[in-house]
């Protein structure tokens, strides 16, 4: 099975001996999943138990994981972890066909205790998948929290590294979930983003079960692991950056983003801006590559690595002013750009410039009613324009807490990944 991959430019047509920016759109679309066997998954389901999760909150991500351990197949393997002050080892990474008595006890005897030694834990999730069969389906740590860590490894960019490291070495990704208002956000999310997997922001235990159940549907509807696009500009071209929430790292030539797992027939976009300097010849010009790369799963698993050409076509002055834009591509770059605007708001909101966040979000959130009456997803920019509105008016010293911090910064990054995992069209 393949992805279909495609470039698109906002600006086709450019002005001979003229200097441009433009962006560009990279397409990707996963193959659907036939009704075959799948390979097994290998999961360690690792579970904050400090103190500030006693109640209703580690209740909820107890009920999760029975959720998650009935929902596997028999061949799937599960491991769950708790961590205090202290890890434990609740059930060992095995096949669950033959193991849910023990694995429902397991899951029911957990107690909440006292400080979060959330990288202990994570680390004994990484150290129960490795041993996984390698040539399986997918090995994910998942990782539930309500706290900041205070035991052991503490600093973010460290446990980031740790991420990266895991799946670089291992194989192993990392999905991360906070509860309510009181986790570190900018660690969790940088956990996930190294380690290739999804953030989720559960602000009441109500919101869990709906997280685990879109998790475990991702995972089973698998059709590539390990997408990367790695963009190399070409001679004297310049890249200005990248627009989606994507971690990506500057390689020899260029710069390779890391996409994680591609899912049944799901749409990927990758937004990239290039600086592409005056050309003097008329006609077809190759301006960068794209390398894609990724491994296909199902009957058999195999690496795959496409090389992509991006042309423009250089035209008089004249032409290329009269040349309309790509709609759609413009769209995407608008959206982005709203999201990343949200970002932006939120460090500004948090430094206490308040009148500077709401002007950010009142303006983003303008661009998007424009555009919205023209766009066939109208419905979905409308959607985002009110939320955008919604954090303008959180915009002040009474009402942005770190419950709302959480709230914006989540939200950018659900539209942004939204956008790269755009829904089949019916």
């Amino acid at each position: 099975m393949e992805l279909r991959a495609s470039l698109r430019l906002d600006h086709q047509l450019l002005a001979v001996e003229s200097e441009h920016e433009v962006h560009c759109m990279l397409e990707l679309v996963a193959p659907p999943v036939p009704g075959m066997a799948r390979p097994p998954l290998s999961l360690a389901l690792v579970i904050d138990r400090s103190g500030s999760m006693a109640g209703p909150k580690l209740e909820t991500a107890k009920a999760c994981a029975s959720f998650l351990a009935r929902r596997l197949s028999p061949t799937d393997r599960l491991s769950v972890i708790t961590f205090d002050d202290e890890v434990r080892l609740e059930f060992p990474l095995q096949e669950v066909g033959n193991a849910q008595l023990a694995l429902e006890q397991a899951i029911g005897g957990i107690w909440p205790g006292g400080s979060t030694n959330l990288s202990g834990g994570w680390l004994k999730g990484v150290e129960q998948l490795s041993g996984a069969d390698p040539s399986g389906g997918p090995r994910r740590v998942l990782l539930l929290s309500d706290g900041e860590a205070n035991v052991g490894v503490v600093d973010a960019g460290a446990l980031a590294q740790m991420a990266r490291a895991a799946g670089d070495e291992s194989g192993v990704s990392t999905t991360t979930i906070g509860f309510g208002d009181g986790f570190d956000e900018e660690l969790l999310t940088a956990m996930a983003d190294a380690g290739v997997g999804r953030a989720y922001f559960a602000p009441t235990p109500d919101h869990a079960p709906a997280i685990f159940a879109e998790e475990f549907e991702g995972l089973v509807s698998l059709a590539a692991q390990n997408v990367s696009v790695e963009i190399r500009p070409g001679p004297s071209v310049e890249m200005l950056g990248v627009l989606n929430d994507f971690p990506f790292v500057q390689v020899a030539g260029g710069a390779q983003v890391q996409l994680g797992d591609a899912y049944s027939e799901e749409t990927r976009r990758v937004v990239f801006k290039l600086r592409v300097p005056r050309l003097a010849s008329l006609g077809a010009a190759v301006v960068a590559e794209v390398v894609l790369r990724y491994v296909s799963v199902g009957a058999t698993v195999a690496a795959h690595e496409v090389t992509i050409p991006l042309t423009v076509n250089l035209v008089s002055a004249d032409e290329a002013a009269a040349a309309a834009l790509d709609a759609e591509v413009t769209e995407e770059v608008v959206v982005l750009k709203a999201a990343r605007a949200q970002e932006e708001a939120r460090r500004r909101a948090e430094t206490g410039d308040f009148d500077g966040a709401k002007a950010l979000l009142d303006e983003s959130a303008k661009e998007l009613r424009v555009l919205a009456p023209t766009s066939s997803r109208a419905e979905e920019l409308l959607k985002n324009a009110e939320i955008l509105e919604q954090h303008a008016e959180q915009s002040n010293a009474g009402m942005f807490d770190p419950g709302a911090s959480k709230a914006w910064l989540y939200e950018s990054r659900r539209v942004r990944a939204s956008r790269a995992r755009k829904p089949k069209e019916p």
